[in-house]
């Protein structure tokens, strides 16, 4: 619990921080706007670099970790596609909002509580994970935007919108680099043994970049918040939340159990399976085509939602997984 209090508090005060200086302390949108495009497209690109590949990924069960993560969202949102009517009707705009509800989720509140829980070793369970999810939810995300958006997204506009993703790009060098062993003596696989006078500062650069990405992003994500109408929103929150605090945490902590992954890695998977959606989602819901209102909608509910669903996650995979 005390762990727990260490992971939770400081988030919800950044987040609150960041209300706080919108709303009160009149700093304007377009000074947010500029500072999620710093965190989005270098910080967080620079976050995931450094720790992937400065990850001992050796001592970690990543092939497990990766397939139980992309098959628990890829199966969850799978499993929401037959109840688009129930959710929201024939209205397809709206369906993506419902499906990024549930499959996206918040890199920099899954970053700073896996490293608040686990140190070390969290954040580079963490980046692994986002290696994996990070591709995953954006290509289906982007495929859903292209059945069911208002503005249609055909062919080579699909893969350019995967492939110019900086988080993906990122996660791919990341995993690159680590693999090739450039950056490490193969004697030693540790971080402190960069094999060059280039890649040593290169690395200690990237990580500097990297530990800004997360309280600015938490910053980000609060002056993101605001209040907003619910009214006409409750069944399509609902369908989208239950997804995400319920179904697809679930459906991880079963695969976790039936690939036999256990301690921290489980509990990072389950982790960034019922966390909230990303604020990114609503970006990208008004630039494909998506009900921008309904996604703010969402992604409000579940960030207040999430400081009561994490712990109880959090307390059920102490229970399930040891």
């Amino acid at each position: 619990m005390s762990l727990l209090l260490r992971a939770l508090v400081p988030t919800a005060a950044l987040l609150g921080l960041g209300w706080a200086l919108r709303k009160h302390l009149n700093f304007k949108d377009a000074f947010w706007v500029e500072l999620e495009r710093l965190t989005y497209y270098f910080l967080l690109p620079a976050l995931f670099i450094s720790s992937l590949a400065t990850a001992n990924l050796t001592k970690i069960p990543a092939f497990s970790m990766v397939g139980v993560i992309i098959i628990s969202s890829v199966l969850g949102g799978l499993l929401l596609l037959p109840f688009r009517r129930l959710a929201t009707g024939n209205n397809g705009p709206a369906f993506t909002s419902v499906y990024q509800g549930a499959v996206r989720f918040n890199n920099y509140i899954g970053l700073v509580l896996a490293t608040a829980l686990f140190g070390a070793d969290g954040l580079a369970l963490a980046a692994l994970a986002n290696a994996a999810l990070v591709p995953t939810v954006n290509i289906t995300s982007t495929l859903v935007f292209a059945r069911y958006g208002s503005t249609k997204v055909r062919g080579w506009a699909i893969f350019r919108a995967i492939y110019t993703n900086p988080l993906v790009v990122a996660c791919l060098v990341g995993l690159a680099l680590n693999l090739s062993g450039l950056w490490f003596s193969n004697i030693n696989y540790d971080a402190a043994a960069a094999t060059s006078a280039i890649a040593a500062p290169l690395v200690e650069i990237l990580k500097i970049l990297g530990q800004a990405a997360l309280p600015i992003g938490l910053l980000c994500v609060g002056a993101g918040l605001r209040a907003t109408s619910l009214r006409g929103f409750v069944r399509p929150m609902l369908w989208a939340s239950s997804f995400r605090f319920a179904i697809i945490p679930i459906l991880a902590l079963a695969l976790c159990l039936w690939a036999g992954l256990t301690g921290p890695a489980a509990a990072v998977i389950i982790l960034f399976q019922s966390i909230p959606t990303a604020s990114s989602a609503y970006v990208l819901s008004r630039r494909l085509g998506g009900d921008s209102p309904l996604m703010a909608a969402i992604i409000a509910t579940q960030t207040a939602s999430s400081f009561l669903t994490i712990p109880a996650w959090i307390a059920l995979t102490a229970i399930f997984i040891r």
